[in-house]
């Protein structure tokens, strides 16, 4: 059974920081790419991170030197490490999986259901 599920959004202060965690069932984690977006109320979901299956990452411009995207090859797990946060960076936050390298996100098979992050000023 395909399956994503994310923990650990939360509320934080601007500045501070939270770390999300994707599990993936078995035939998920097989797949190429698993990546991070975000969506904020009223607006497109936008890309944030993605990591390869040998440990490539791509950040989005604006999370570069905030945001470390990494997996847990024993857990089926990828993690977002979430550093500097402001409070732009408030949305919901999908972990997806792709059957190739890519940052798009009609390219990506798979979807969790999403964990909220909200950032205060």
């Amino acid at each position: 059974q395909v399956q994503l599920v994310e923990s650990g959004g939360g509320l934080a202060q601007a500045g501070g920081s939270l770390r999300l965690s994707c599990a993936a069932s078995a035939q998920t984690w097989r797949t190429n790419t698993m990546g991070w977006f975000f969506q904020a109320p009223g607006k497109e979901r936008e890309f944030v991170a993605a990591i390869s299956w040998s440990g490539s990452v791509y950040y989005a411009d604006s999370v570069k030197g905030r945001f470390t995207i990494s997996r847990d090859y024993a857990k089926n797990t990828v993690l977002l490490q979430m550093n500097s946060l402001k409070p732009e960076d408030t949305a919901v936050y999908y972990c997806a999986a792709a059957p190739k390298w890519t940052k798009v996100a009609y390219e990506y098979d798979y979807w969790g259901q999403g964990t909220q992050v909200t950032v205060s000023s």
